[in-house]
């Protein structure tokens, strides 16, 4: 697919993939599942370049779900050498193209000793600017929020938060990372069509879109078609198309391109 039939102005600010379909593209092959996680990390390589040659500012990938400590314990031990393993030959190569690396999700129940090189590879990312990557790790979208509530409950009881002001800005305030932009674009592989508890307040007002291709096969030409899709959408936030095609709207805390979907 070529490239220059993206608009450079358009391209979505942040974008957020549930990378899935590992296991099945492994099990069409006859192989294991733990073949298809490890192609899979090919993939992960693939379009963090592109997202970067691209020109999007935040990357952010749906690594591991809380969820998935349920697999079985093979499985879930090879995910974490796999993250390991990408930390251990990727960090050089996100050092030189000056990318941010960060996480969110619950990753005090990650192994000790993982999750001490994971908060090792953020300190060191720090400061770059280039491209955040985001990695969504022990993550799950309804945990995230009821952590938020319980930390605002907290300083409510301690007379910082007055709940007869809590507002929508006042709550985000209180997500894993609130610095990072809602998605303009959010991607999920593997042919299926649901958002499996991933960033349930942050695409509120994301435009989804869909692919068959499993996350194995998943590559630069993919994105981009992805992102040209997103491109003849038409983004209106709950206002009307000439409010859109006039400038009236306000911009939403994700920014990004101004075409897109909505409703009404």
């Amino acid at each position: 697919m070529r490239g220059d039939l993206l608009r450079s102005e358009d391209v979505p600010r942040h974008v957020a993939v549930i990378m899935d379909g590992n296991g099945r593209w492994a099990e069409r092959r006859g192989l294991s599942r733990i073949a298809g996680h490890r192609e899979g990390l090919e993939s992960v390589r693939a379009v963090v370049r592109a997202a970067g040659d691209l020109g999007i500012q935040y990357l952010t990938l749906y690594a591991f779900s809380l969820e998935n400590w349920s697999r079985p314990q093979a499985e879930v031990a090879e995910l974490m050498r796999l993250l390991d393993h990408y930390l251990d030959v990727e960090l050089e190569e996100v050092m030189r193209n000056d990318i941010e690396v960060r996480t969110i999700g619950r990753l005090d129940r990650l192994p000790a000793a993982l999750r001490e090189r994971v908060e090792a590879g953020v300190a060191r990312t720090r400061g770059n600017r280039a491209m955040t990557l985001v990695f969504a790790l022990s993550y799950g979208g309804r945990a995230e929020i009821v952590d938020a509530a319980r930390r605002l409950m907290r300083d409510a009881e301690l007379g910082k938060i007055d709940p007869e002001r809590l507002d929508e800005k006042t709550f985000a305030a209180y997500l894993y990372d609130p610095s990072i932009p809602d998605p303009d674009l959010l991607i999920r592989t593997g042919a299926e069509s649901r958002v499996s508890n991933f960033l349930l307040w942050q695409i509120a007002y994301s435009e989804i879109y869909m692919t068959e291709v499993m996350w194995p096969d998943f590559r630069s030409e993919d994105l981009q078609r992805a992102i040209l899709d997103y491109q003849r959408r038409e983004r209106r936030f709950g206002m009307t198309s000439e409010q859109v095609r006039t400038g009236d709207c306000a911009p939403r805390r994700g920014g990004g391109a101004r075409r897109a979907g909505g409703t009404g």
